[in-house]
């Protein structure tokens, strides 16, 4: 038997990931998806909405089934094919849509840890609202400046920011940031952006 060499390894190597990517060995791959997807949605009904993140509108179509017990439960979220602002295809934080929703990890009841504690505990809605009310409130008392060193009137707030999430809708950016200036508050980002 001859010796192989480099060169012949190498062009054996093509010559066989183009056989195989030439013949499909019994799998097409796109069929296989295409089932996958067909028994996930099957008898789903398809809720058409628009992407919560920024303010392009892409437009989603949302899959739900209702289970056993009569409750609507959601299954897939996918870009719109038939939309003119997107055509189907979603940014990243599009695709992750769908974990907005069903994501294991999110809180569902706000919680709070008291100074020296180590544990969250859950708290009712009001008493957070409260909480955070009053934080702010005192805060804005200490920290508000009415003049700067030139004395000119400023009626700043630098107690306390406002940093906006992924998950906020433009709407929502615009109605925090009118509250947060109403209170004199100079330290605001939005991420309004992918």
């Amino acid at each position: 038997m001859s010796q192989m060499t480099r060169r012949d390894f190498v062009k054996l190597g093509a010559v066989s990931a183009g056989a195989l990517g030439a013949t499909p060995l019994g799998f097409d791959l796109a069929e296989a998806v295409q089932v996958k997807r067909d028994l996930r949605i099957e008898g789903a009904k398809e809720v058409h909405s628009l992407c919560p993140y920024c303010a392009v509108g892409c437009s989603l179509i949302a899959f739900t089934k209702e289970d056993a017990k009569g409750h609507t439960k959601l299954h897939q979220i996918e870009g719109d094919p038939d939309s003119p602002v997107n055509g189907g295809t979603l940014c990243p934080k599009g695709a992750s849509t769908l974990q907005l929703a069903l994501n294991q990890n999110r809180a569902l009841r706000p919680k709070v840890r008291e100074a020296g504690a180590t544990e969250w505990k859950d708290i009712e809605w009001d008493e957070a609202l409260k909480r955070v009310a009053r934080h702010m409130k005192d805060s804005r008392d200490k920290k508000l400046v009415l003049h700067d060193s030139a004395g000119l009137e400023v009626n700043r707030n630098e107690g306390f920011g406002f940093v906006g999430g992924a998950t906020i809708t433009s709407e929502e950016g615009y109605l925090t940031t009118k509250f947060f200036r109403a209170l004199g508050c100079v330290y605001l980002e939005q991420q309004a952006r992918v």
